[in-house]
This record gives C-alpha cells, sequence and structure tokens, in this order.
C-alpha cells in the first residue's frame, strides 16, 4: 500500500518548533526585520504570521492588563489577545497560571511544581508555544527542502524553487519562437493563419456600434442659459457685478448687521457706589493707623484685602501601603467562579475593591 503525503494546514496550530526552525526564523528576522513577518513565515513550513507574536515571559503590568480584561470580556480570548499582543492560547495559559497559583497560595500549598506542567498521559493542546526540540536524526524531505530553500533566500543564491522557474520561463520562450518560427514559414508558403485575440478577462463596458449611421447628423446647440454663469464665460469681468447684470439690480449693495450685545448687569451708579465704599474703607483703615488704634474690633470690620495670605507649608503625606494587585485580582475571579446559586440566598460574594472605569488598569504607586 502507498503511503499517503502529509498534508499540513498552515494555521494557528502548526506544531512544536524545532531547532532548525528556529534558526531559520533568528537569520530571516535579522535579515528581513521584525515587521515582514509574511516574508519570514515563506521560509517556515507549518509555520503562520500569527506564531511570530511576542513569545517572551508575561511582565506584571501585562498580568494585571490581563486580568482587568479578564473581568471585563471574561473568556473572550481572541477579543483580548490582540489587545496584548499575544495569541488566544497564551493569554488562557498564562491566565490559569495565575488562578493555580492563588488557589496553592489560598489552600497554603507550598509546591515547587508549575501548575502549566503536563503530567502524565497528556497531550499538549499548543505545542507551539513550549521551547524548541531537538532535530532528529533522519529529516523528512519537507525538512530538508526547507532548509535548503531557507539557505539559499537568505544567502541570496538561487535555489530549487529558483531553478525550476528559470527552467519554465526558459521553456515558454522556446515555445514561443518555435510558434513564431512557423507563422513566418506558413506566411512565406503563402499560407494566411489568422491570430487568435486573447479574450480580456472582465467585463467589457463600452457600448456597442449601433445599426444606424450617425455621421451625417446635425447637432443644434442651445442657448446659454445666463442664470448658470462660469468663470470662465465671464472674460475677465467682476463676478458680483455680471451676476447683477443678469439679475436687473442697478448697485450691489450689502447690509451690515447690527451688532447685538447683551444688556448690562450693573449700571453706573452701582459701580461707583462700589469704588466709594472701597475708598470709605481704605480711609478708615488709615485713619486707625495713624491714630494707634489696633484692637480687635478695627481689624474684623476693617480688614484689608490686598495681602494675600500664602497657605502654610504642609509635609507631604506618606505613600499609602501598596497591596498585590494581581493577587486581589484573581481572588476576586475565583470568588466569582465558584458562586453559588443565587436561590440559596444571603449576601453576595465579598470581593477586593477593583476599578473597572476604563480597559487597562488604574496605575498605583508602589
Amino acid at each position: 500500500m502507498a503511503k499517503l503525503p502529509r498534508i499540513m494546514i498552515k494555521g494557528e496550530g502548526g506544531g512544536g518548533w524545532r531547532n532548525t526552525e528556529d534558526e531559520i526564523l533568528k537569520a530571516a528576522v535579522m535579515k528581513y526585520g521584525k515587521n515582514q513577518r509574511s516574508r519570514i513565515v515563506s521560509l517556515l513550513h507549518r509555520k503562520s504570521a500569527k506564531q511570530s507574536l511576542k513569545k517572551t515571559e508575561w511582565s506584571r503590568e501585562e498580568e494585571e492588563k490581563l486580568l482587568h480584561l479578564a473581568k471585563l470580556m471574561p473568556t473572550q480570548w481572541r477579543s483580548l489577545a490582540p489587545i496584548l499582543g499575544r495569541t488566544a492560547a497564551q493569554c488562557l495559559e498564562n491566565y490559569e497560571f495565575l488562578l493555580n497559583k492563588t488557589a496553592q497560595r489560598d489552600n497554603e500549598e507550598e509546591t515547587t511544581d508549575d501548575p502549566r506542567k503536563l503530567k502524565p498521559g497528556e497531550i499538549d493542546p499548543n505545542p507551539e508555544t513550549k521551547p524548541a526540540r531537538s532535530d532528529s536524526i533522519d529529516m523528512d524531505e519537507d525538512e530538508l527542502e526547507m532548509l535548503s530553500e531557507a539557505g539559499a533566500c537568505l544567502a541570496n543564491t538561487p535555489g530549487k524553487k529558483a531553478k525550476r522557474k528559470a527552467k519554465e520561463k526558459q521553456l515558454e520562450e522556446a515555445r514561443r519562437l518555435g510558434v513564431l518560427h512557423k507563422r513566418q514559414e506558413l506566411r512565406a508558403a503563402g499560407i494566411e493563419i489568422q491570430k487568435k485575440r486573447k479574450k480580456k478577462r472582465g467585463v467589457d463596458y463600452n457600448p456597442a456600434l449601433g445599426f444606424c449611421d450617425t455621421s451625417e447628423e446635425n447637432y443644434q446647440a442651445l442657448d446659454a442659459d445666463l442664470r448658470k454663469l462660469r468663470q470662465q464665460d465671464l472674460h475677465g469681468e467682476r463676478i458680483p457685478s455680471a451676476i447683477l447684470q443678469t439679475s436687473g439690480v442697478s448697485e450691489f449693495t450689502k447690509k451690515r448687521s447690527k451688532l447685538v450685545l447683551p444688556a448690562p448687569q450693573i449700571s453706573d451708579a452701582e459701580v461707583q457706589e462700589i469704588v466709594k465704599v472701597g475708598q470709605a474703607s481704605e480711609v478708615a483703615w488709615q485713619t486707625s493707623e495713624e491714630s494707634g488704634i489696633t484692637n480687635s474690633a478695627c481689624s474684623t470690620l476693617l480688614s484689608e484685602y490686598n495681602v494675600i495670605n500664602h497657605s502654610i507649608t504642609l509635609r507631604t503625606p506618606r505613600t499609602p501601603a501598596s497591596q498585590d494587585r494581581i493577587l486581589q485580582e484573581t481572588q476576586n475571579l475565583m470568588a466569582l467562579t465558584n458562586v453559588d446559586t443565587p436561590f440559596k440566598g444571603g449576601l453576595n460574594t465579598p470581593l477586593h475593591e477593583s476599578d473597572c472605569s476604563g480597559v487597562t488598569p488604574r496605575r498605583t504607586l508602589q
């Protein structure tokens, strides 16, 4: 029985990485840069550009953002992944890791085992996020071809594909020259062969020719409508005057709109009264200072408004003690996940205070 060829669809699940693929990826990034992902992925088989996102360790800010977004959009990992710049599998994996870590801390289980570590008999659903494996001794034909093509492309030398395309181009040119030579010999022998016209791809939107001859028809132009003037029809004349002449108005006048101001709120007499009161209080204050009468009654009734009381400099308040926000968010999510049925009644599930006013968590001083 013949062995069927292996078919691999390019997508997110392209299998685990190997050392050869890692080396090809490093060399391609060094040559093409980080932005030309489609060009880099063309050198790798069974891999897509989606896998070339961030594969580094999660930072504290990213974990806080992940927990905050998981509370706003629960179980919507494909929607959260573009915001964090990760794949949906990475977001789900790190989310489960944080929940398991918090559960172990609540149960006071100080274990060094990683919750993400697979148990014996389990199958990894996302092997592409794991470190690269070593290559097998007998590599497949497609892997050997991938390695040779990647080396040829990165070294700017023609590989097997380039040689095959060049050979096909050479055969096409030889076929074209043979057809041309045959047509020349037939024409020399007196045999004319009509050349087939190539059909254009698409729809021809040009209208077909009619049955009647329209060459002798005369077209009578209509009189110009003076109501629709154009600038090129005025021949340098003034546009407003030309419009007035056509409309029958003798002069061009523009009415000026009146200036509308709000009514005054305070009259002149009230303003003068305020000035007199201020002058009287100032004169009384100067008289009390000259006479030497400085008691509490004078200072209360005749206060000086020119002096600005500067606020007393206070000490900088101490920053409040910060709390572990990641631990609080994971405890809230675990409590919301393990909620009993509401038919039992009673109080709501106690939660830590959290800010859900925006998409990103609120920054706190630590």
